[in-house]
């Protein structure tokens, strides 16, 4: 059963950017740069048969490609952080494709996704990282000049289960065209 999720792709040259914020921190287990993505809509373990279903659906999409802005870093989790992320700006096209991902994701039977969608690429998975430490970590690394990039396509990932951090798989992509 493949677990699937939909999602931008980051270029070579933003992906290196980030990577070069990697070290510093304990606790952080790095995500290998080649597995930097936003993720748009985690589907999860599907069978084949709703697989094929999804991604012959997600043609269907037709959206123009858009700006994407990473523009600086935070954490997730609060006081017991869980993971170090580079944000991304919430831009009206990026929502837009979002939204009717999940859309097409509950018409074919799939529950809501549970948590507001925050744009954002995850650099590092943390374990028994302390607020105190990702402070630190962000205070020293948080800043960074925006790096832009064009999205000209979006792809559906798959991923054996895991405790996450790739390695993922383009299933397929869906040319975002002017």
């Amino acid at each position: 059963m493949p677990r699937l999720f939909t999602g931008l792709e980051i270029p070579a040259e933003v992906s290196q950017t980030l990577s070069n914020l990697r070290g510093g921190l304990p606790g952080a287990r790095w995500i290998d740069p080649e597995n930097y993505h936003v993720t748009l809509r985690f589907i999860g373990d599907i069978d084949g048969l709703s697989a094929n279903e999804i991604a012959s659906m997600l043609f269907r999409v037709d959206r123009k490609p858009f700006e994407v802005k990473v523009q600086g870093l935070t954490s997730f989790g609060g006081r017991k952080p869980r993971a170090v992320v580079a944000t991304i700006a919430p831009s009206k096209p990026l929502m837009d494709l979002q939204a009717e991902l999940e859309r097409m994701m509950q018409r074919i039977g799939l529950d809501p996704e549970g948590r507001k969608f925050i744009p954002h690429v995850t650099l590092a998975r943390l374990h028994d990282a302390t607020d105190r430490d990702v402070a630190d970590y962000l205070s020293m690394r948080g800043y960074f000049p925006s790096k832009a990039f064009t999205a000209e396509r979006f792809v559906l990932f798959s991923s054996r289960a895991s405790t996450g951090g790739g390695p993922y798989v383009v299933e397929d992509a869906y040319e975002l065209c002017e």
